[in-house]
């Protein structure tokens, strides 16, 4: 879907990349409080915006956190450097992350998020509502990861979240990365590339047949990151973002 005007971008949840940080993604903020719907779900068309700071999120995610059990992903594996699933590439790219000291794991529980939330919204100007997180990672929590020292599992220094539908009229399975940052500390040490590489592994485990994304025009790090991966601009996007800059829509066939 294309859009045009602000009102388009209010419409949708759908992050955006930040246009001052490198591989940081940003989601577009809505004017109007979130608002539950008949089945007292909140609808993510316009849950980007809201007062929450990123105190509130974070405290509202411990509190839920210590009163959970915990479920881990539907029975989905938290480890991505399962050696009978992963292509040889792929285990080539996590054995030098661990050489390094540095991990890729896929998304738990709550007590995962308040790290997450926190990295992403470090260089923003302005944090998400915390209900922006919670549509993609409790929708997809097995399409989300984070990259930590194995030398200490409470850190978060990478972190991707992607979600997995059906689009079009062709039912096509379109994956969508939504957000992907990484911690000033660990840019070029390939941690953006294994977290982009693990995602678009388990997005084809589940039937995935291509992969969007996109990206300011003049996001020269990330253009440059997906292009190994085989993304071509599919379409140019005039006046996507709010502050009036074109995007790239980006597009992965899987074969």
């Amino acid at each position: 879907m294309e859009y045009h005007s602000r009102h388009d971008l209010m419409k949708d949840a759908k992050p955006r990349d930040h246009p001052s940080n490198g591989l940081i993604s940003k989601a577009p903020k809505s004017q109007d409080p979130p608002q539950p719907t008949a089945n007292g779900e909140i609808n993510p068309a316009v849950c980007c915006g809201g007062p929450n700071t990123i105190d509130d999120c974070v405290e509202e995610i411990e509190t839920l956190a210590l009163s959970s059990e915990h479920p881990t992903c539907n029975g989905v594996s938290p480890d991505p450097a399962e050696a009978t699933s992963n292509p040889p590439e792929l285990c080539e790219r996590l054995k030098q992350l661990e050489s390094q000291d540095i991990e890729i794991v896929q998304y738990q529980d709550e007590r995962d998020m308040p790290p997450i939330v926190d990295l992403i919204t470090k260089d923003l100007s302005e944090p998400y509502s915390i209900y922006t997180y919670r549509y993609f990672i409790h929708n997809w929590p097995h399409l989300c990861f984070k990259a930590r020292l194995k030398s200490a599992h409470d850190t978060c220094i990478g972190a991707i979240v992607c979600k997995l539908d059906e689009h079009g009229r062709s039912l096509a399975r379109r994956g969508y990365i939504a957000m992907l940052a990484v911690h000033t500390d660990y840019r070029r040490h390939r941690v953006a590339s294994c977290l982009v590489a693990t995602a678009i592994h388990a997005m084809t485990r589940h039937m995935c047949d291509e992969v969007v994304l996109e990206t300011e025009v003049t996001n020269a790090a990330a253009l440059n990151l997906y292009q190994k991966f085989g993304f071509v601009r599919d379409k140019r996007l005039h006046r996507y973002y709010l502050n009036g800059v074109d995007a790239f829509r980006l597009k992965l066939w899987i074969t």
